[in-house]
């Protein structure tokens, strides 16, 4: 277990989550449809972790129903800088995101147990 490393809070994944939890209506030649609202949440995960063992531990921890999980990794990338002692050479690490879809009602509360 532990596969999740933290919760992804930063402004992109927020505007994500308030992009997603909002009902839209739309057109589709003529014809008026809805999509619900979505509730989702980011996570920063294990590079090992498949979808199925990421929704196992998301439910467990938080008590939620999972209806999607979508993943993405990331490569390390290379950095340079140019210092007073010379040329600093460095590589970011690689890592996964994984982005939940939630049920209708359900929401994840990042900021409980802090005091």
């Amino acid at each position: 277990m532990g596969f999740i490393i933290k919760p992804l809070v930063t402004e992109k994944m927020t505007k994500i989550t308030d992009k997603s939890s909002v009902e839209r209506t739309y057109k589709v030649k003529g014809e008026e449809r809805t999509k619900k609202a979505e509730v989702k949440v980011g996570f920063i995960v294990k590079p090992e972790a498949n979808k199925l063992e990421i929704k196992k531990e998301v439910e467990e921890l938080y008590n939620v129903t999972v209806i999607a999980v979508n993943t993405m990794r990331y490569s390390g990338k290379r950095s340079s800088r140019y210092t007073k002692s010379g040329l600093v050479r460095g590589q970011k690490n690689a890592f996964k995101k994984a982005i939940v879809t939630l049920k209708e009602g359900d929401s994840v509360d990042f900021y409980s147990n802090i005091e």
